[in-house]
């Protein structure tokens, strides 16, 4: 955005009567904004703003079908090089995942019921940022996802854990075969599926990997991207290139996964 143009945003909440609210309250506190895109999920928004590429995005962190902090990390991984990257501002009624997240003053987080004095502060806040981040580019999407990520861990952390998976069990046809959890080099989600890769066949399950992962030890099994969670001991090697991604090779495969930037922290040297 240069200092002409008009500030551009989208709205995503699944609630219509809190996004007219905000949308009518925002018309009144920011009257140059211009709300490009409305819509009800995080698939939707992600789409919209890859699309649309705002200068704003107010997602709600709750939504069907894909959340607003899987909308923010799929902005991350797909955001082209060289486009000024979004300022975020989270929709949430959890205020205790938001102190730790938000410290990286990349995003911004508004509480339901959203109040008419805060929505004014994060215009303003927003406005400053906007003003200050001409030619900036990919830095904010670093740092966004960080706080991306912080946000992921703290809304997955749950005193009821669910126990971790031994075995697999995926049907084909008739058959269930039992997956030893330890043979499995990498999950990739396939709709509403997810494919199971070992090293001398694959399976099809019917789960989400956002429940299965819960059910995985994080020490061994790595998410590298929204739809991929490897096992760390079936990498070979990972090579970055010079967009921050990072690709890897396996022991027992001859594909390459690729890892995004999000996750590029995780491929450091000793």
């Amino acid at each position: 955005m240069t200092s002409t143009d008009t500030p551009t945003a989208i709205l995503a909440e699944d609630e219509p009567l809190l996004a007219q609210a905000l949308q009518a309250d925002l018309a009144r506190l920011w009257p140059d904004l211009r709300i490009v895109a409305a819509v009800g999920d995080g698939l939707q928004a992600a789409e919209q703003a890859l699309q649309q590429r705002p200068d704003v995005c107010f997602f709600d962190i709750r939504m069907p079908g894909q959340s607003g902090l899987e909308a923010a990390q799929a902005l991350v991984e797909d955001w082209p090089e060289g486009v000024p990257f979004p300022l975020l501002v989270f929709i949430t009624a959890y205020d205790q995942y938001a102190v730790q997240a938000f410290q990286a003053q990349a995003v911004d987080y508004l509480l339901k019921p959203v109040d008419t004095a805060r929505l004014a502060a994060c215009v303003a806040r927003l406005q400053a940022k906007l003003a200050e981040r001409h030619g900036a580019t990919q830095a904010l999407a670093h740092t966004v996802g960080h706080a991306v990520g912080q946000l992921r861990a703290l809304l997955g952390a749950s005193p009821a854990t669910a126990p971790l998976l031994a075995v697999i069990q995926a049907s084909v046809g008739n058959t269930v075969h039992m997956v030893p959890v330890e043979d499995v080099l990498y999950f990739e989600a396939a709709d509403k599926y997810v494919r199971v890769i070992a090293a001398d066949r694959e399976y099809l399950i019917r789960t989400s990997l956002r429940d299965l992962m819960p059910q995985l030890d994080p020490q061994r099994f790595w998410q590298i991207h929204r739809g991929t969670v490897v096992q760390a001991r079936a990498i070979r090697t990972a090579t970055r290139d010079d967009s921050g991604k990072v690709f890897l090779t396996l022991h027992a495969r001859p594909e390459r996964l690729v890892a995004s930037r999000l996750y590029a922290h995780l491929f450091k040297g000793m």
